[in-house]
């Protein structure tokens, strides 16, 4: 009974979330945020370093999350939810660690070294990825709303404080880029939402355009509390870099799934 329990809503093969794994996945997620936060004040870096340098390796998870969807690769626990994301993550903590070692002996900035890995491990994904076939129009559409965002957020920078932090644009970019993955694969291509809160806001107001209010609303709000009740700036960071990396892994995955089915 424990057993199929815990294979039922943890280790599953099947899509979607449940309200009560859900809650579990947030509640672990944070308490791995804050062992993340001691690691970071015991190694002396900043969080904010590893945000670019840490994308290809988001690429080569999220790609070969949706690479398993379209049975390129196997559908085994090590690669389907939460396996992969387990696998990732302890994978980057020791990257990181590792990382550390090379920027002391061989003289090779920590974050690039982990950026140069990252882009040997997702380049594999993006030739298979090349190979199959992938639907270009709906990669620029979605691309274009992503960078028009990001300009326009640029741009509010002097009315709006804190769009003056060029971190927080980028993590407002980030959810931007997966509601804008979300609304394209639900309104035009009838795919169906997976978690919990979204996909009650979604039969609410029947579209998936709800995506756009509630991330930016929701996560403006989460980085002004956080700018002014967090002044460590390590701590600060690394809550900021969770949250990026919670929108664009999914954004990738949902990209890559619908450009290869279409």
């Amino acid at each position: 009974m424990i057993r199929s329990f815990v294979e039922e809503n943890f280790f599953y093969l099947h899509p979607g979330y449940t309200t009560f794994n859900t809650v579990v996945f947030g509640v672990v997620l944070g308490v791995i945020i804050l062992g993340i936060m001691e690691l970071f004040k015991r190694i002396d870096k900043d969080p904010e370093e590893l945000l670019i340098s840490l994308i290809p390796i988001i690429i080569f998870g999220s790609t070969s999350r949706a690479l398993v969807d379209h049975h390129v690769y196997p559908r085994i626990h090590l690669l389907a939810t939460p396996g992969i994301y387990i696998a990732i993550g302890l994978f980057t903590i020791l990257l990181l660690i590792t990382s550390l070692y090379v920027e002391k002996y061989l003289s090779i900035k920590y974050n690039k070294f982990i950026f140069m890995v990252g882009c040997i491990l997702a380049i594999p994904n993006l030739c298979l990825i090349a190979i199959h076939g992938f639907n270009i129009i709906v990669c620029l559409f979605e691309l274009s709303i992503v960078v028009v965002s990001y300009f326009m957020l640029c741009l509010l920078k002097r009315k709006i404080e804190f769009l003056a932090n060029d971190m927080n644009v980028n993590v407002l970019t980030s959810h931007i880029f997966d509601a804008t993955s979300t609304f394209t694969a639900i309104d035009f291509f009838n795919y169906s939402e997976q978690h919990v809160i979204p996909t009650f806001m979604i039969n609410i107001t029947h579209t998936s355009l709800v995506m756009y209010p509630l991330k930016i609303g929701v996560i403006a709000i989460i980085l002004y509390v956080i700018d002014k009740q967090i002044t460590d700036e390590k701590y600060n960071h690394t809550i900021k870099l969770a949250i990026f990396i919670l929108a664009l892994a999914p954004a990738i995955r949902n990209l890559t799934t619908l450009i290869l089915a279409i």
